[in-house]
């Protein structure tokens, strides 16, 4: 796929500095790296990644890119340059001035990246149905393909009448499902099409070939699920397409199937996922798909496999949508227009990303069907002057730029990015940046940052013979990223001042015992999905209110001016409203029509639900919590358990149920095959 012939190594003397040290964690920080990023790193699988470990495989994996790319296009690559850049991001990562996605911190410098292209480094991507009619089951083989990879998926339903579904035509011959996820898609792709008559379904479907539940998955971590999972799948495609034949597919037989694929993915073990619908919001039937009394079997069986939003227009009515949206924060928005014809608000329409069809599951990228988005993260409240943070800014770019240099495995994919080089260069923390910058001089920073990424832009796309970045700004939701360094995820507010912030972990995790010793609260989770609830107290430094204390529509104001002055993509937000400021929600979207390019709602609860991630205390009980607790010890811990690979933002993720089993993740590994000698032959 991408051919190495040199791998890039950063100095040993400037390593040694940092072997055995550690960096200034975020209260959740440690935990979350070394349950979600830290990769085995030695054949006997006895230990995972430390934090310069890991910083050292994504830094070296970056240059060994640029390096490679630059060989073969037999470009100049200065080696004493390279190492002194190299060694600069690296201290920049140790700081936590700017992190790659949790996709990044994971995959970056792996051999599957080399082998097996840069999708799984990407977070999110879109994909139109409007070709359903020439082209029916490849946007449902896009999205399973994709969201086996980790990557969250957005789809509109467009496709809505343009094709009549079929009952399909049996053919005398079985399907073997090989154990791959090329093996899974290809089985829904000849499923699909036979409801589009252009296939015969198989009379038997041999799923013997597929690992059994419970074997190990190398690659993304985790345990193999079985053939569960894409068994149910075919038999709800079924109870979907069956009963519709000689029908127009509608948006909701769209919906209902990329739903399906979703669940089959989440039931792999993934415990979220990453979807969203884009529909009409004049579709009354679309707009009713999770009303839990006229829906609730199918909300329950698999609609909740997706946040649902609107292709918003200006001058449109919103009374009716806006009305349900305050009932309960669906559906969402986003200005499809508006995205093709800006970049950055401040800087006037010029139609350059005119070919956009869509968004990504969290909102804050625009994408044309089939293209998929790679972000990177930086914090600028842990900057102390402009021109540190455009240091910062530098380098972030760079990481995002250089993943475009990899081509996906994904031949349409390919030939929308590798001409777009889309880019998300995104920050959290904004609030807290509000709070020790001031709120005009953090906006001043977004102004002068966005114009020396454009420069930046201009040099090294020029360096790297590849075209500028179409977009090259966001504002994604971050949430696990976020938790490295302590700040406060995306543009969002704090919970509280002070509060207990808990994560699930497995009960079987060797984190455990290293927890308990360290004196963290740990409980059985009350909804007995064999997972243990740790609490960890948190106070936030440079907090000023919290998210109940902040109007909708300052809330909204916010997210207008980061897309005035930083975002040319999207700005990603849920905005929280109190009851009372329900009634507000159609006149903040009338008045806010010109100025936005997505938003999302949700409604504030005055209750708390058991084990809730965030609960607000009192100063008093922070301090004689954090006065019992003693230095977490996570070495030669093998932490094999199944990556949070979706898009890591609080806002997009869709969780499972609390009443659906919870089982492992669906990934393969090519050289983690385990064939099993028998396995039943199952009807479709």
């Amino acid at each position: 796929m991408f051919q190495v012939r040199e791998h890039f190594k950063l100095a040993d003397g400037f390593l040694a500095q940092y072997r055995g040290q550690q960096p200034d964690w975020g209260p959740l920080g440690y935990i979350t790296f070394k349950r979600t990023y830290a990769r085995v790193i030695d054949l006997e699988q006895t230990r995972t990644e430390e934090y310069w470990e890991t910083v050292r495989r994504v830094v070296e994996g970056c240059y060994t890119i640029q390096q490679n790319h630059c060989h073969a296009l037999k470009l100049p690559w200065k080696p004493d340059k390279a190492q002194r850049s190299a060694q600069e991001m690296f201290k920049l990562m140790w700081d936590f001035k700017f992190l790659p996605p949790g996709r990044g911190l994971w995959m970056m410098g792996s051999d599957y990246i080399y082998k097996r292209g840069s999708a799984a480094l990407n977070n999110c991507a879109f994909v139109s149905t409007d070709e359903l009619d020439t082209d029916f089951a490849e946007p449902f083989c896009f999205l399973m393909d994709m969201s086996m990879l980790g990557v969250g998926v957005a789809f509109d339903t467009k496709g809505a009448g343009t094709l009549t579904i079929q009952d399909p035509q049996i053919g005398e011959y079985t399907h073997v499902v090989e154990d791959s996820k090329e093996g899974w898609c290809d089985l829904i792709r000849v499923v699909l099409n036979s409801y589009a008559g252009r296939a015969k379904k198989p009379a038997h479907v041999d799923y013997s070939k597929i690992r059994a539940m419970g074997a190990p998955i190398q690659t993304f971590g985790g345990i193999a699920p079985g053939p569960g999972p894409i068994i149910e799948c075919i038999e709800n495609i079924a109870k979907i397409l069956g009963p519709r034949a000689g029908h127009p597919i509608s948006s909701t037989d769209i919906t209902d199937l990329m739903n399906v694929i979703g669940k089959c993915v989440v039931s792999g073990g993934v415990r979220r996922t990453a979807e969203l619908a884009l529909g009409d919001p004049n579709d009354t039937e679309y707009l009713k798909l999770k009303d839990p009394k006229l829906h609730g079997d199918k909300l329950t069986a698999w609609r909740w496999a997706s946040n649902n939003s609107v292709n918003a227009k200006e001058g449109m009515d919103y009374s009716k949508v806006g009305a349900q949206t305050a009932k309960n924060g669906e559906p969402g928005y986003f200005w499809k227009e508006t995205a093709q014809a800006y970049g950055r608000l401040k800087d006037g329409a010029t139609w350059a990303d005119e070919k956009i069809q869509g968004t990504n599951p969290c909102a804050e990228q625009s994408l044309e069907s089939y293209e998929i988005c790679n972000l990177v993260e930086t914090f600028p409240s842990r900057h102390a002057t402009l021109e540190e943070y455009k240091r910062t800014l530098k380098f972030a770019y760079l990481y995002a730029k250089t993943v475009t240099l990899i081509p996906t495995h994904n031949e349409r994919t390919n030939a929308i990015m590798l001409r777009n080089r889309r880019i998300g260069l995104s920050q959290s923390g904004i609030v807290e940046s509000f709070q020790r910058h001031g709120r005009r001089n953090h906006f001043n920073w977004c102004d002068k940052g966005y114009e020396y990424i454009g420069k930046l832009d201009k040099i090294y796309s020029s360096w790297l013979c590849i075209p500028e970045s179409v977009k090259k700004t966001s504002v994604k939701p971050s949430g696990t990223v976020s938790l490295l360094p302590g700040v406060t995820p995306g543009i969002h507010y704090a919970h509280s001042e002070y509060y207990h912030r808990t994560i699930r972990v497995d009960k079987t995790s060797p984190l455990i015992d290293p927890i308990k010793k360290a004196g963290y609260r740990v409980e059985e989770s009350v909804y007995g999905d064999n997972t243990l609830i740790v609490y960890f107290p948190v106070h936030e430094e440079f907090f000023d209110r919290s998210k109940t204390d902040v109007s909708v529509w300052e809330q909204v104001e916010n997210v207008a001016q980061m897309q005035y002055y930083w975002a040319d993509n999207q700005v990603s937000a849920t905005i929280t409203f109190h009851p009372q400021e329900a009634k507000d929600i159609p006149y903040i979207l009338e008045l806010y029509e010109s100025r936005l390019k997505s938003i999302s709602f949700l409604p504030l609860t005055d209750h708390e639900y058991a084990q809730a991630p965030y609960q607000a205390i009192t100063r008093e009980a922070f301090e004689n919590g954090v006065a019992k607790l003693k230095p977490l010890n996570f070495e030669s811990l093998n932490t094999d358990e199944a990556q949070d690979l979706f898009c890591d933002g609080d806002k997009c993720e869709i969780n499972i149920a609390p009443h659906l089993p919870e089982q492992q993740e669906v990934e393969f590994d090519e050289k983690d095959e385990v064939r099993r000698p028998s396995g039943k032959e199952v009807g479709v």
